[in-house]
């Protein structure tokens, strides 16, 4: 399957029914009142947030969604049957944005989260429009129009943890060395082209996860190789882990390597360095334990941080640099816990837009 992580679409909720003129009509009942029924309302357009989708790929393949229009109203005042609603699932993480000006219509950051663009309203029957002077009223009112709306879709990727290094830092290898991920691995930079997610499972109902972040490289701020199109998915990371290999020939210095990438999240976002980060000499197989240590040595001294050294090939300090994930993770999730509350359904209508 391919990523797809933004595309431009219209949306389009449904025409509410026409009301009914309509006059009673039975035997025995000489002068039968208005009795025109209501129209139905127009369908919803719904976007509902769900871990099964991971790519924004379904709305390549059509760029046009239109909820069903409701029904006119009938006689014996009967309401007209409303519009069915379409529901559309994206991925967690969904932003919708107006085309025309970039405003932020919805955020759908957690599973179950919905945007609703309600339908059209109802066109009343004449039996609404009866009065002393007006008793055989012909008149009724037409369905409000549905709102047709083109919206920009990205995915910004929801993630415990976002795995940052330069290319060939080992970030794909540990990723599918600590998750059921398979990302494309292979002994060149730029492996892997597009961001993967993967489930740590620490005790049976202890997990989180973990996106592996590719194309950071010196000038990613500036779009230099695909930045700005990978550096997005890294502003919805809780924790950063970040990961510096104890080999890299065309960049020998690990204190360049660490803190080229910091600046990097600094010119693209300044909150971003902020974040909490695990550092990790990684690869530390390709590299003699004495001179893994001091390279590991020399990174905090860097940083002023523990930096866990770790090989994804021989699983040394994997198990040990997860459980610290998990706390990490709890932690925040807790300092978090007291801010997060049951989100409302997100309800756009006609009038909000204008």
């Amino acid at each position: 399957m391919r990523f797809i992580d933004e595309t431009n679409v219209i949306f389009a909720s449904g025409k509410g029914g026409n009301g009914a003129v309509s006059f009673l009509r039975e035997k025995f009942v000489s002068h039968g009142g208005p009795d025109g029924g209501d129209g139905g309302r127009g369908g919803h357009l719904i976007l509902v947030a769900t871990r099964r989708k991971n790519t924004l790929i379904d709305f390549r393949r059509n760029k046009t969604y239109e909820a069903h229009s409701g029904l006119s109203g009938g006689k014996r005042r009967m309401t007209g049957r409303s519009g069915k609603d379409l529901e559309l699932s994206v991925p967690i993480g969904t932003i919708i944005y107006r085309e025309d000006n970039d405003e932020v219509l919805a955020d759908l950051n957690h599973d179950g989260a919905r945007w609703v663009l309600e339908g059209g309203g109802p066109g009343k029957g004449n039996i609404h429009f009866k009065t002393a002077q007006r008793r055989t009223p012909r008149i009724s009112t037409p369905g409000s129009p549905g709102t047709v709306i083109p919206v920009r879709m990205e995915l910004k990727l929801l993630a415990d943890v976002g795995l940052l290094g330069f290319p060939n830092a080992g970030k794909s290898t540990l990723i599918s060395a600590v998750s059921a991920a398979r990302p494309r691995i292979a002994d060149y930079p730029f492996t892997t082209l597009v961001p993967h997610l993967g489930v740590v499972r620490i005790e049976e109902d202890q997990s989180f996860v973990v996106a592996d972040i590719p194309g950071l490289i010196e000038g990613a701020a500036d779009g230099v190789g695909l930045g700005h199109q990978f550096l997005k998915h890294v502003e919805r990371c809780a924790l950063y882990m970040h990961l510096v290999s104890a080999y890299d020939p065309d960049h020998p210095s690990p204190e360049d390597r660490y803190n080229a990438i910091n600046r990097e999240l600094f010119r693209y976002d300044k909150t971003l360095i902020d974040r909490p980060q695990l550092v990790v000499l990684s690869r530390a197989d390709m590299v003699s334990p004495e001179e893994a240590q001091d390279l590991a040595n020399q990174l905090t001294q860097a940083c002023g941080k523990t930096v866990r050294v770790v090989s994804s090939v021989t699983r040394e300090g994997l198990k040990e640099l997860m459980m610290a994930c998990w706390h990490e993770v709890t932690e925040i999730q807790e300092k978090q816990l007291a801010a997060l509350g049951e989100s409302p359904i997100e309800t756009i209508a006609e009038s909000d837009l204008s």
